[in-house]
């Protein structure tokens, strides 16, 4: 039979999810990943920056991105944001009106043709950063007529009063103001596709968000309807101005109805009332000498909520949700020689030990301090990313490999990530039997006081070192600088700061491979479209 998942629901699951966000038991961070994504390998692929594939949502693919991620940056109220389709004002062009009625074929917007309400261009953001919608746009008659065309948008507004109001005087648009946009918001989150919107509307203590959810609030100043779309003019009707009621299954709104030429011209809402979901105009005051069939048509506009103003999610139709990130050199669990394919957000990580992870970041890198430097055959230090280590275990002929993600001259620690494509038949990439599978198919730990670590590239030695098994500890000396490691080593070895098998990974986006530098930090916005 037929259905349908309503806008409500998605405006509810995008609430939601910024209440789970915000929520002190859960803890979500933006991560990146995938320091090899050019290479042949389970997961990779080499065209991956010319033709970069759609992540997979399975079982297998969703533990491989929590093996390959690179380090990751909690969530927090100020890095998360409501957002809207944008429509700019624009000089000249033409905007919808707020209405509760639009539906497909036969009453659709007639500036975007859209049937659904939240498709249509009916509010706008101000060069000024204001966000208004409009309540009026000088239309009026049955849709597809050239009378229910919106006209021009000439003035643009400017004003924060509280009741609707026209910009200038060169054209008919009401506009009822909603909010700024914050400078920070601007700063941190500005797109050109969506509009920014405040954080906890319903709670919030700022004065002008306050005083416009209040003012919108019909159940506290009866001011519910503000519009009377005039959808029929009617015929004759007796030339005046009559007080009208609104009746429906809300009270106390009432209208006055100008006649003119024994048409209605005019409909002015004098008194908003609360409650309503549905309303008409009663034109028994009015005195008529027509026929049934030259009645008036005039629609109450009902506002979203109690009013205009009062719950901006609903009236803007948000259900999208921007997370913002900013990774830079400010730490040693984001090293800035390492590259990334993808970024994702992950859900409750917990800890090596147990109990979700709760830090403002993490590295989820293996590391390894080694005794001194290394100097790079055929290679540069910038090309080490992405090659393989190993080292043959001590009490067998086991091997343990990873893959190189960062190395810092200055303190020789080694990072390294550690997936399936080590372990898996190299030349099918899947679990295709082959030779020795039994000295290389398990993930192996690397040991603190064993063999020598080898890094090779086409079969040629790289460089080789020892793992320095009397460092212990986070800050390393060099020169006069103590030097924060950023994670705990033992034995010259560190594990990652989260246990990689945990974790919901709720969201995964392929980019082209990234490498980054000390000169640059990597502002990652994401869109959830829910």
């Amino acid at each position: 039979m037929p259905a349908v998942v309503t806008d409500q629901f998605r405006i509810a699951n995008a609430g939601n999810f910024v209440d789970s966000v915000l929520d002190s038991n859960n803890s979500y961070y933006v991560f990146l990943g995938l320091p090899n994504p050019n290479a042949t390998g389970f997961g990779r692929t080499d065209t991956w920056n010319t033709n970069t594939p759609s992540p997979i949502d399975n079982q297998e693919y969703l533990s491989h991105y929590r093996n390959t991620s690179l380090f990751g940056k909690k969530i927090t109220a100020a890095n998360l944001r409501r957002v809207v389709k944008k429509h700019s004002w624009v000089a000249n062009q033409s905007y919808d009106m707020y209405r509760h009625d639009y539906r497909p074929v036969d009453n659709e917007a007639p500036t975007s043709k859209s049937g659904s309400l939240y498709k249509t261009n009916y509010y706008v953001i101000t060069s000024e950063f204001k966000v208004y919608i409009c309540l009026d746009n000088g239309s009026l008659g049955e849709p597809g007529t050239a009378d229910a065309k919106a006209v021009e948008s000439l003035d643009e507004p400017t004003f924060t009063d509280l009741e609707p109001a026209a910009a200038g005087t060169q054209d008919p648009y009401i506009w009822k103001y909603l909010f700024t946009v914050s400078p920070s918001d601007v700063v941190k989150f500005d797109s050109i596709e969506y509009i920014i919107l405040p954080n906890d509307w319903s709670t919030s203590t700022d004065p002008q968000i306050q005083s416009v959810r209040e003012s919108g609030d019909s159940d506290i100043n009866k001011n519910q309807i503000k519009t009377v779309y005039i959808k029929n003019q009617g015929n004759n009707y007796t030339d005046g101005s009559y007080s009208c009621n609104i009746l429906g299954d809300g009270t106390g709104a009432r209208a006055l109805v100008t006649v003119d030429g024994n048409i209605i011209t005019n409909v002015i809402v004098t008194a908003g009332g609360f409650g309503y979901t549905f309303a008409m105009v009663d034109l028994s005051s009015v005195s008529f000498n027509g026929i049934e069939s030259e009645r008036a048509n005039l629609i109450p506009i009902i506002p979203p909520s109690k009013g205009h103003g009062f719950d901006i999610y609903n009236e803007l139709g948000a259900d999208k949700v921007l997370v913002y990130s900013r990774f830079d050199d400010s730490t040693k669990d984001f090293p800035t020689d390492t590259h990334f394919g993808q970024v994702g957000i992950i859900k409750n990580p917990e800890q090596p030990t147990s109990g979700i992870l709760t830090t403002s970041q993490f590295s989820s890198l293996s590391s390894i301090k080694l005794t001194s430097a290394i100097s790079p055959s055929g290679v540069t230090f910038d090309q080490l990313v992405g090659l393989g280590i190993t080292q043959k275990m001590s009490s067998s002929d086991t091997i343990a490999s990873g893959t190189i993600a960062s190395y810092d001259q200055d303190t020789f620690v080694l990072k390294y990530i550690q997936d399936r494509s080590l372990n898996l038949n190299q030349s099918t990439n899947d679990t295709t039997d082959y030779a020795n599978m039994d000295a290389t198919a398990s993930q192996l730990s690397f040991e603190s006081s064993g063999n020598s670590i080898f890094c090779k590239s086409g079969g040629n030695l790289v460089f080789s070192g020892s793992v320095d098994e009397d460092f212990q500890g986070i800050t390393t000396t060099v020169g006069n600088k103590n030097i924060n490691l950023g994670v705990e080593f033992k034995n010259g070895l560190a594990d990652p700061e989260i246990n990689k098998k945990t974790g919901d990974i709720i969201y995964i986006d392929n980019r082209k491979e990234v490498t980054r530098n000390v000169r640059q930090k990597e502002d990652v916005k994401i869109i959830l479209e829910f």
